[in-house]
């Protein structure tokens, strides 16, 4: 590792400490509010891919959007995430009641039904709301929860961060487990959280996204095809008093009779097309800044 490289790490460590700090301090919803301030900086001090996150607004609304409506929603997106990273830093001391208080769940039927059917469930989310707060708030609620997580390129942050979903008792499967991993827990019953909205590169199923074809990692649909497990999308909404809503949506039941590649392509197609369905109705929950059409279709490429 590079001398630079090493020092950037510390820098985002520190960085990381800072939020964490803030809501072992303060109380929570004030640290919240004032991490507002955070999530200006970032997009209209820093400008923190900035031009990235309205041109992506701009190829999902097209002229939906003025140019005001755009740089609002970018900037609301950037102050959500801020808010975001320090609900989740308050991990650091989990407190179940609060976690009840302040984040109900919208349609516990749908995934009691999944579990009910003895596969365990594959859940899908994206990069939207207080995802990781959303992880713990399940864990709270008594739905039982393993998270597919990344692996960050800064392993420093990156042993923070597990250390944080940890405390919160999420249990975590790592990429470099995979498979295996993940077929244990959905024996066992569980729910196997797999955030699934990052370009997939050259590794992913193109399935619309906006209209657009958008490169995704088509794992969820794979593991449910192989085990028979449901598939149910859900997502998290903040609300005006800084608490949320957790929303699961009907199951995707699997046909594992059906052509693998053909069942596949359909799964991923639904959960997009959720996701898709979840960004429209509050486009300020999503997280823009990252090049989600990176990757062209075979087709498109010259």
């Amino acid at each position: 590792m590079s001398r630079w490289k090493k020092i950037r790490h510390r820098f985002e460590l520190v960085g990381v400490r800072f939020l964490i700090f803030l809501p072992s301090v303060f109380p929570l919803k004030l640290s919240v509010r004032f991490s507002s301030l955070l999530g200006i900086l970032a997009f209209d001090v820093f400008r923190v891919r900035r031009r990235v996150s309205l041109e992506n607004i701009t190829r999902a609304f097209g002229d939906s959007m003025t140019d005001r409506d755009r740089i609002k929603t970018a900037r609301r997106s950037y102050i959500n995430f801020a808010k975001s990273m320090v609900e989740f830093a308050s991990l650091q001391r989990p407190d179940r009641e609060r976690l009840l208080r302040l984040v109900s769940i919208r349609g516990r039927g749908h995934i009691d039904e999944a579990l009910a059917m003895g596969r365990g469930v594959v859940v899908v989310t994206g990069h939207f709301g207080s995802w990781e707060f959303l992880g713990a708030a399940a864990i709270a609620h008594g739905l039982p929860a393993d998270f597919l997580v990344g692996e960050q390129s800064n392993t420093l942050v990156d042993d923070l961060m597990n250390g944080l979903r940890r405390k919160a008792g999420i249990g975590i499967i790592s990429r470099g487990a995979g498979a295996r991993g993940i077929f244990s827990s959905l024996k066992k019953g569980r729910m196997v959280a797999i955030i699934s909205d990052q370009d997939a590169r050259k590794h992913g199923v193109f399935a619309d996204f906006f209209g657009i074809p958008a490169s995704t990692f088509p794992g969820a649909a794979q593991f449910a095809y192989r085990t028979g497990a449901p598939i149910v999308f859900c997502y998290i909404v903040r609300q005006t008093d800084e608490s949320h809503e957790t929303v699961f949506l009907p199951p995707i039941i699997v046909d594992t009779s059906a052509d693998k590649d053909t069942e596949i392509l359909r799964l991923t197609v639904a959960h997009v097309r959720a996701l898709e369905d979840a960004v429209r109705k509050h486009p300020d929950h999503y997280f823009w800044a990252h090049r989600r059409w990176k990757t062209k279709p075979p087709e498109d490429r010259s």
